[in-house]
Protein backbone atom coordinates (compact mmCIF):
# COMPACT_ATOMS: atom_id res chain seq x y z
CA UNK A 1 0.00 0.00 0.00
CA UNK A 2 1.32 3.68 -0.65
CA UNK A 3 2.61 5.33 2.30
CA UNK A 4 -0.02 8.63 2.03
CA UNK A 5 -2.65 5.96 2.10
CA UNK A 6 -1.27 4.13 4.93
CA UNK A 7 -1.15 7.79 6.32
CA UNK A 8 -4.74 8.11 5.68
CA UNK A 9 -5.81 5.39 6.81
CA UNK A 10 -4.00 5.98 10.05
CA UNK A 11 -5.03 9.32 10.44
CA UNK A 12 -8.64 7.75 10.14
CA UNK A 13 -8.29 5.47 12.60
CA UNK A 14 -6.73 7.88 15.24
CA UNK A 15 -9.50 10.43 14.69
CA UNK A 16 -11.96 8.09 15.57
CA UNK A 17 -10.11 6.46 18.53
CA UNK A 18 -9.77 10.24 19.65
CA UNK A 19 -13.40 10.83 18.99
CA UNK A 20 -14.58 8.14 21.05
CA UNK A 21 -12.10 9.13 23.98
CA UNK A 22 -13.42 12.43 24.14
CA UNK A 23 -16.96 11.89 22.84
CA UNK A 24 -16.81 10.03 26.37
CA UNK A 25 -15.84 12.58 28.47
CA UNK A 26 -19.86 14.40 28.48
CA UNK A 27 -21.62 11.40 29.23
CA UNK A 28 -19.15 11.00 32.11
CA UNK A 29 -19.05 14.78 33.26
CA UNK A 30 -22.82 15.03 32.52
CA UNK A 31 -22.08 17.43 29.85
CA UNK A 32 -24.05 18.11 26.90
CA UNK A 33 -22.66 16.29 23.98
CA UNK A 34 -24.15 18.85 21.41
CA UNK A 35 -22.01 21.47 22.05
CA UNK A 36 -19.09 19.23 21.11
CA UNK A 37 -21.19 18.48 17.75
CA UNK A 38 -22.26 21.94 16.93
CA UNK A 39 -18.70 23.48 17.80
CA UNK A 40 -17.06 20.62 15.57
CA UNK A 41 -19.15 21.39 12.38
CA UNK A 42 -18.08 24.80 13.03
CA UNK A 43 -14.88 23.86 12.91
CA UNK A 44 -15.26 22.38 9.77
CA UNK A 45 -17.33 24.68 8.25
CA UNK A 46 -13.74 27.29 8.47
CA UNK A 47 -11.36 24.46 7.66
CA UNK A 48 -13.27 23.85 4.61
CA UNK A 49 -12.54 27.30 3.61
CA UNK A 50 -8.72 27.39 4.32
CA UNK A 51 -7.76 23.62 3.36
CA UNK A 52 -6.89 22.77 -0.66
CA UNK A 53 -9.43 21.95 -2.66
CA UNK A 54 -7.98 18.44 -3.67
CA UNK A 55 -8.25 17.27 0.55
CA UNK A 56 -12.20 18.67 0.93
CA UNK A 57 -14.41 16.09 -0.95
CA UNK A 58 -11.48 13.23 0.57
CA UNK A 59 -12.33 14.76 3.91
CA UNK A 60 -15.77 14.87 4.01
CA UNK A 61 -15.65 11.08 2.57
CA UNK A 62 -13.55 10.08 5.57
CA UNK A 63 -16.66 10.86 7.62
CA UNK A 64 -18.85 8.82 5.74
CA UNK A 65 -16.58 5.62 6.20
CA UNK A 66 -17.15 6.01 9.80
CA UNK A 67 -20.10 4.64 9.51
CA UNK A 68 -20.24 1.46 8.72
CA UNK A 69 -21.41 -1.25 9.61
CA UNK A 70 -18.82 -2.59 12.19
CA UNK A 71 -18.34 1.09 13.87
CA UNK A 72 -21.71 1.92 14.43
CA UNK A 73 -23.00 -0.98 16.35
CA UNK A 74 -19.75 -1.02 18.44
CA UNK A 75 -19.74 3.04 19.58
CA UNK A 76 -23.83 3.01 19.61
CA UNK A 77 -23.17 0.17 22.37
CA UNK A 78 -20.72 1.99 23.86
CA UNK A 79 -22.91 5.52 24.46
CA UNK A 80 -25.96 3.70 24.97
CA UNK A 81 -24.75 1.22 27.65
CA UNK A 82 -22.38 3.99 29.10
CA UNK A 83 -25.37 6.12 29.08
CA UNK A 84 -27.73 3.87 30.75
CA UNK A 85 -25.43 3.20 33.82
CA UNK A 86 -25.31 6.72 34.64
CA UNK A 87 -28.20 8.44 36.43
CA UNK A 88 -29.87 11.48 34.39
CA UNK A 89 -28.19 10.91 30.68
CA UNK A 90 -30.72 9.87 27.54
CA UNK A 91 -28.99 6.82 26.24
CA UNK A 92 -30.61 7.40 22.75
CA UNK A 93 -29.00 11.05 22.67
CA UNK A 94 -25.50 10.53 24.00
CA UNK A 95 -25.23 6.95 21.88
CA UNK A 96 -26.00 8.83 18.94
CA UNK A 97 -24.15 11.91 19.68
CA UNK A 98 -21.14 9.89 19.99
CA UNK A 99 -21.50 8.13 16.75
CA UNK A 100 -22.29 11.91 15.03
CA UNK A 101 -18.82 13.02 16.77
CA UNK A 102 -17.02 10.19 15.61
CA UNK A 103 -18.12 10.79 12.70
CA UNK A 104 -17.02 14.44 12.54
CA UNK A 105 -13.59 14.33 13.78
CA UNK A 106 -11.97 12.13 10.55
CA UNK A 107 -13.17 15.33 8.67
CA UNK A 108 -10.88 17.33 10.69
CA UNK A 109 -8.06 14.91 11.41
CA UNK A 110 -7.74 14.40 7.12
CA UNK A 111 -8.32 18.44 6.20
CA UNK A 112 -5.43 19.02 9.13
CA UNK A 113 -3.03 16.15 7.59
CA UNK A 114 -3.83 17.39 4.04
CA UNK A 115 -3.14 20.61 5.30
CA UNK A 116 0.20 19.39 6.65
CA UNK A 117 0.83 17.36 3.22
CA UNK A 118 0.42 19.92 1.13
CA UNK A 119 2.53 22.63 3.33
CA UNK A 120 5.12 20.05 3.60
CA UNK A 121 5.10 19.12 -0.71
CA UNK A 122 5.37 22.67 -1.39
CA UNK A 123 7.98 23.72 1.09
CA UNK A 124 10.10 20.53 -0.75
CA UNK A 125 9.40 22.25 -4.37
CA UNK A 126 10.30 25.21 -3.55
CA UNK A 127 13.94 23.88 -2.07
CA UNK A 128 14.31 22.10 -4.59
CA UNK A 129 13.77 24.98 -6.88
CA UNK A 130 16.17 26.90 -5.16
CA UNK A 131 18.73 24.16 -5.02
CA UNK A 132 18.33 23.42 -8.91
CA UNK A 133 19.25 27.30 -9.85
CA UNK A 134 22.67 27.83 -10.78
CA UNK A 135 24.56 30.27 -8.25
CA UNK A 136 24.67 33.85 -9.17
CA UNK A 137 27.43 34.92 -6.90
CA UNK A 138 30.69 36.03 -8.12
CA UNK A 139 33.40 33.53 -8.20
Amino acid sequence: MNSCATDLCCTVAISVSFAILVGVLPILKGWPIHYLIIGGYICVVLMTTIAPDEIIGLAYDSGGVTTSTITVPLVTALGVGLASSIKERNPMVDGFGLIAFASLTPIIFVMVYGMMFLCTITSWHAISWLLSKPSTRPN
